[in-house]
């Protein structure tokens, strides 16, 4: 598939086939993200994925955490203060996702379960954490976000999707204590991929763009 063809077909994907992507092929994948660009070349991003028993055991701590109640700590907090356009954009995506999936504007189980898919990482393999050295300002992480799109679009090209998650961020310490990271890295967000599963609804979603 070619890089336009990737551009148009990716999509935020909320419902994976049980299928790991092999050791070699996901190799091959993040190393051709890594040729990402970034500001004279520091490539600040540390990558962490978690597949097989780490990544069930992070899922059911942020599930417990988040059904729980637990205030998530995040080290860069979220305003969430969209306005005008930009909270019509954000109104419309939810919208369009939450129709797809059956859930109703008064329905707060059923907007209680969505939340919860994304601590599922949609049942997704594998899931990769992403962030960077706490020595470096937010602006640095321009260049973690580059490397992210150029990891979903490899995706793409090998027949896989993905959904870029701001959530994974919630629970920064349970990121830190399952990978035994010491050196203060500060997560970002997290990208759940894998083989798309046809017959999840969610995945029908999609959203428009603005014109040019």
């Amino acid at each position: 598939m070619g890089l336009i063809d990737s551009i148009y077909a990716r999509h935020s994907v909320r419902g994976y086939l049980e299928k790991e992507v092999p050791q070699d092929v996901m190799n091959r994948i993040f190393e051709i993200a890594q040729q990402a660009p970034s500001n004279c070349n520091v490539q600040p991003w540390k990558v962490y994925v978690a597949s097989g028993e780490l990544k069930d055991r992070l899922r059911r701590q942020m599930v417990e955490a988040t059904a729980g109640g637990l205030t998530p700590n995040p080290d860069y907090p979220y305003r969430g203060d969209f306005q005008d356009e930009y909270r019509t954009r954000q109104v419309e995506c939810a919208v369009a996702l939450y129709s797809k999936m059956g859930i109703g504007r008064g329905d707060k189980e059923g907007r209680m379960r969505a939340v919860l898919r994304n601590f599922e990482f949609f049942d997704a393999p594998h899931i990769a954490f992403l962030g960077m050295n706490p020595a470096f300002g937010t602006t640095v992480a321009i260049d973690v976000g580059m490397f992210a799109q150029s990891l979903m679009l490899t995706l793409v090209a090998f027949g896989l999707h993905s959904c870029p998650m701001g959530t994974m961020r919630n629970y920064p310490d349970m990121v830190r204590e399952a990978f035994q990271i010491e050196d203060g890295t500060k997560i970002l967000f997290g990208i759940s991929f894998g083989y798309e599963d046809p017959d999840v609804v969610a995945n029908e979603t999609r959203t428009t763009r603005d014109d040019i």
